[in-house]
């Protein structure tokens, strides 16, 4: 699949376009069955490589770990990782294979760039050279699997945009797979969730003067906002957004103390989109106004 032309895609999905500037294309896809007598070198490859086991056993040994994979396996590996394939199953191993890279809507060029939580995860150290997922045979991701190896062969017009709108599909489910994966691992793994919630307090703190949500938090540890939010008031006492609120809070006032720099200008530079937005939420907390707050502590400079 080349260069989509942005002219053959219907308007209802023009902005499924502009929110993803890289969108993933498939490079190659085979369907094989090897017995155990097939031998495989060691090789690499310069794109993302997605086999899914229809049946039978195998292991894949990547960047020097292996990995044991049998039926409804799905096993994702990461780009420049040398890795071979070795049937273990007497009765032999049916397999798919994707291989895919990410392309630029806008300039046709490659990149290891994926749809933006793909690469949370995929870019996460947590996954090594690989990643593995474990599905059902009428799992969703598995159908369309099946759906996209017959559409490329389909000679009809418009196979090209389905493809890629199957593509597109197949991401954000192995996307949200991952995720539920990622989430089921670190539910019973205390140390891994402190460490999470963790890392996501160090986001915020060097973060909060932006314009960033509980989703954006969420994201940056790659959980889904309703576990995180759980997760976050269990271990801090307090919700990750008023965990923000507070963080911009206490700076505000650092900055009402020790700065002459206008109100407006510090509700803007703590992560505040207005002034009164700043105001409200700042005499909630402090259960003064900004102004009333400065002027106290003037007067007890004073």
């Amino acid at each position: 699949m080349g260069k989509l032309d942005n002219n053959i895609l219907p308007k209802a999905w023009e902005s499924l376009l502009s929110s993803s500037t890289f969108i993933p294309v498939i490079v190659k896809t085979i369907e094989r069955f090897h017995d155990t007598s097939w031998h495989m070198e060691p090789n690499i490859h310069e794109c993302f490589e997605m086999v899914y086991i229809k049946r039978g056993h195998a292991v894949f040994e990547i960047a020097g770990y292996p990995a044991e994979i049998g039926p409804n396996d799905i096993i994702i590996i990461k780009p420049n990782q040398p890795h071979k394939f070795i049937v273990k199953s007497e009765s032999g191993c049916e397999f798919i294979v994707l291989s895919f890279k990410f392309v630029n809507r806008f300039d046709g060029q490659y990149s290891d760039v994926s749809l933006e939580n793909f690469l949370d995860f995929v870019s996460s150290k947590e996954t090594g050279a690989f990643i593995t997922l474990k599905v059902s045979q009428k799992n969703d991701i598995i159908v369309l699997l099946n759906r996209i190896l017959k559409e490329k062969e389909n000679p009809d017009i418009g196979s090209e945009l389905i493809n890629y709108l199957l593509v597109m599909e197949l991401f954000v489910l192995i996307s949200r797979a991952l995720k539920m994966e990622w989430e089921n691992s670190i539910k019973n793994k205390s140390p891994k969730l402190k460490e999470l919630i963790q890392a996501s307090v160090n986001y915020i703190n060097n973060n909060y003067e932006r314009d960033i949500s509980l989703k954006d938090i969420a994201r940056y540890v790659f959980l889904s906002t309703s576990y995180f939010t759980r997760a976050f008031k269990e271990e801090m006492g307090i919700s990750p957004i008023n965990y923000l609120l507070q963080v911009r809070v206490e700076r505000a006032k650092e900055l009402l103390k020790d700065t002459d720099s206008r109100i407006s200008d510090i509700a803007l530079s703590v992560g505040f989109s207005n002034q009164q937005r700043f105001n409200d939420i700042f005499k909630k907390y402090v259960k003064l106004t900004p102004l009333q707050y400065r002027k106290n502590v003037q007067v007890k400079k004073h």
